[in-house]
């Protein structure tokens, strides 16, 4: 875990030995000081020598001029260097993402995938500039001001040894506590997103049905469970805190105690004293930094732990090690005795299912909900896998496939269309993101979209709303059809694309699916059987498999399901 987390540093190695020099001269800088401190109490003043007070006076504030600029290359480009990693970290994460499977977005709420996109990161980041940069400066500040004050002194260095070492102990003891803490945050914070994205996604559902005090209170529940999550870890904090707080406080009381006793009995002399008094500060001030980088480590170990988590995971539908790469697909598509069930289910959708569908056929598949209509549609470009048996397209298994190519030959018109905050242009484009604005437009008149988009003022640039709030359910269908024709596909799913719409815009609708089918293999899926009328075969699905099947006409004869269906739907 923690080394492919080094591995970022690689790409910004520049910037990372940048900082360490200027964190380097930095604690050089500052351990100069308590020196210069001894030779004004013991030479200088003592002697009056009031010219080399000041010329070492102004060669000080001259390194302390140097000082500010090493501060300015810490503070500034080691956070830069931090974003840079948070970046390079969340490119690499949403391009994981990206690639797991359907089964992934069942399981995880949207809220909580965005939290370890954003939020966990942000810890990650920080903690990369910060802890590397504090434990170095640290490290050199505290074996520099002990090699000195042992030269100045054995016994106060004993002394101060013997604090930093209980120092350590017990920030090392609570660390336990702390990274528990941190974990429970980011759970809950994760769970507290994913509740206002669902509540504002669905805030118009919620006015709707009047559900504002339903929505407050599930959102009570978690703000309160966050709120607690911050106070354990808080209160792992605190101990923390002010256990070291304490121990510095006795550490400052006993050298201040005993070095007193030293100079009372003339073992030690006041400039010798006083500089140790310096530097034991000096011991103290590293020691506060390597305490407030364990703090920063539990915090960002636990944006780590869950940002690994998603890294390692190895999607279930991945390419083969030599793809077959679907570059002229006819459209032939066959399942031989095929079965399959959802994760976390003991119900098999499909069962030794067979179906064979040629190149050019329209079919349509009927049938009551659960039955494996859309699960289906959802096999043949592999969001899901068959559990046994196989799907070829042009007499090859659909898993030989290159995964992109596959994905390419095949189009999906669906009831539940999604369409992006942005223009109406860049929705359309998400058919093809390298069309030109003459095969956008193009599109858009085949799926008779064009018209109304000239309608609006900015028409083809004109901002469509969140999800497409500011379209209607037949405006946000064309526009999908109008991304088809853009991306030109050998086969065409169309899963219930005329639903739920009024006579007119369905019968539009339906001129440009029948337009978009045209020399395609063709499966559609609905329960308005009056589209099916055209079809070249009609398979009529149950929880057994195929229950019937024949054009339009022959099944009216059969007298079976499928004409019960239509007479109950046509009446």
């Amino acid at each position: 875990m923690y080394r492919k987390f080094i591995s970022y540093y690689r790409r910004h190695l520049k910037l990372f030995i940048l900082d360490m020099i200027a964190a380097l001269l930095i604690a050089g800088l500052d351990l100069i000081f308590p020196s210069v401190t001894r030779r004004f109490v013991d030479d200088y003043i003592p002697n009056r020598n009031m010219q080399m007070m000041i010329t070492v006076a102004l060669m000080m504030l001259g390194l302390y001029i140097v000082r500010i600029l090493l501060e300015v290359i810490v503070n500034y480009w080691g956070h830069i260097m931090g974003t840079r990693i948070e970046h390079d970290m969340r490119a690499d994460l949403f391009r994981k993402i990206e690639t797991l499977n359907f089964s992934f977005f069942d399981e995880n709420k949207t809220g909580v995938i965005m939290s370890r996109l954003i939020g966990d990161l942000r810890d990650i980041a920080e903690m990369s500039h910060h802890v590397p940069e504090d434990i170095f400066i640290s490290i050199l500040m505290l074996c520099g001001s002990l090699t000195i004050l042992f030269t100045y002194d054995y016994r106060l260095f004993l002394l101060c040894l013997f604090f930093v070492v209980v120092l350590l102990v017990y920030s090392l003891n609570r660390r336990k506590a702390m990274l528990e803490g941190f974990r429970k945050v980011r759970v809950e914070h994760a769970e507290i997103n994913a509740q206002v994205e669902s509540s504002i996604g669905g805030i118009r559902l919620c006015q709707s049905f009047t559900n504002e005090d339903y929505e407050y209170q599930k959102f009570s529940q978690n703000n309160y469970r966050y709120r607690e999550s911050w106070r354990t870890a808080y209160k792992a904090m605190t101990v923390f805190a002010t256990g070291t707080g304490f121990i510095i406080n006795v550490f400052n009381i006993s050298v201040l105690l005993f070095g007193g006793y030293l100079l009372y009995n003339n073992d030690i002399n006041l400039g010798v004293l006083f500089s140790s008094i310096l530097y034991v500060n000096y011991t103290i001030q590293p020691v506060r930094r390597l305490i407030n980088s364990i703090q920063q480590i539990q915090t960002g170990q636990a944006g780590i732990e869950r940002f690994y988590e998603i890294m390692k995971m190895e999607p279930e539908i991945k390419n083969p090690e030599n793809p077959i790469y679907l570059t002229n697909p006819q459209g032939n598509i066959e399942f031989r005795n095929v079965s399959f069930k959802y994760n976390n289910t003991d119900n098999y959708v499909l069962k030794d299912f067979n179906l064979t569908i040629k190149k050019g056929q329209k079919i349509g598949l009927v049938g009551e909900t659960g039955v494996g209509k859309t699960t289906i549609s959802q096999l043949i470009p592999r969001f899901y896998d068959v559990i046994e048996g196989e799907i070829l397209i042009d007499g090859v298994n659909i898993k030989n496939y290159d995964l992109y190519s596959l994905r390419q030959a095949i189009g999906h018109v669906q009831q539940d269309v999604y369409i992006f905050y942005g223009t109406i242009k860049e929705n359309i484009l998400y058919g093809r993101p390298n069309a030109t604005m003459e095969e956008v437009i193009e599109a858009a008149k085949k799926a008779r979209i064009h018209d109304f988009i000239m309608s609006l003022e900015k028409g083809y640039d004109t901002i469509t709303g969140e999800r497409g709030v500011k379209l209607s359910g037949g405006q946000k269908q064309r526009i999908a059809i109008a991304r088809v024709f853009l991306k030109n596909p050998p086969i065409l799913i169309l899963d219930e694309a005329t639903s739920s719409l009024d006579n007119i815009t369905e019968r539009l609708i339906q001129e440009a699916l029948e337009e978009l089918a045209e020399g395609r293999t063709t499966i559609i899926i609905a329960h308005r059987l009056s589209t099916l009328q055209n079809v070249d075969e009609i398979i009529v699905l149950n929880d057994q498999g195929i229950a019937e099947r024949g054009t339009h006409e022959e099944l009216l004869k059969n007298n079976g399901y499928y004409a019960k269906l239509y007479r109950a739907t046509t009446i």
